[in-house]
């Protein structure tokens, strides 16, 4: 009974430690591991000249032969909180877009607040023909990410006083 009992023993001892160490392990694997998430880029800072004063006009984005429209905004696109997603005035007759254009970009003889109150949006095909200057640009950029940068008016122009605009990548060429 004396060695039964140390058996009994040594077995609960191990029955316990094996229990512990069990649910020790499950402790761990069900601690929440870290996600890394892979970043989502931000859109590009795309800094411009235009022959006129276009800022008030809804651009579209034509294709690279400029005989078809690839994409226009919806009319919730150029209304963001209540505001109209008009390009930033910066120094020396420069633009900061903020709408999502490129090169291929064309205005409209539309306003944003046209624009937004028409009760259809024409199609692509109707839209080509309100093509105001489907050339605009005199000079684009695109001046990295917009996440680049915590005030990216002050910062750009800051860029653009020290006549750092032609480092950036020349969407022209």
């Amino acid at each position: 009974m004396n060695r039964n009992f140390t058996i009994l023993i040594l077995l609960l001892v191990l029955g316990s430690s094996f229990l512990l160490f069990s649910c020790a392990t499950r402790k761990n694997e069900s601690k929440p591991q870290e996600i890394k998430t892979a970043g989502i880029p931000s859109p590009p800072a795309i800094v411009y000249k235009t022959k006129e004063d276009y800022s008030k006009l809804v651009p579209i984005i034509l294709s690279a032969d400029k005989k078809s429209v690839v994409s226009f905004p919806a009319q919730s696109d150029i209304k963001i909180n209540g505001k109209f997603s008009y390009p930033d005035h910066l120094e020396d007759g420069y633009m900061l877009d903020n709408r999502g254009i490129n090169q291929n970009a064309a205005f409209l003889r539309f306003t944003y607040e046209d624009y937004y109150n028409m009760d259809n949006i024409p199609t692509a095909e109707r839209l080509f023909n309100y093509i105001l200057d489907d050339d605009p640009f005199i000079e684009i950029y695109e001046a990295g990410r917009r996440s680049m940068y915590k005030n990216p008016v002050d910062e750009i122009n800051q860029l653009i006083r020290e006549g750092k605009m032609s480092e950036m990548k020349n969407l022209l060429e």
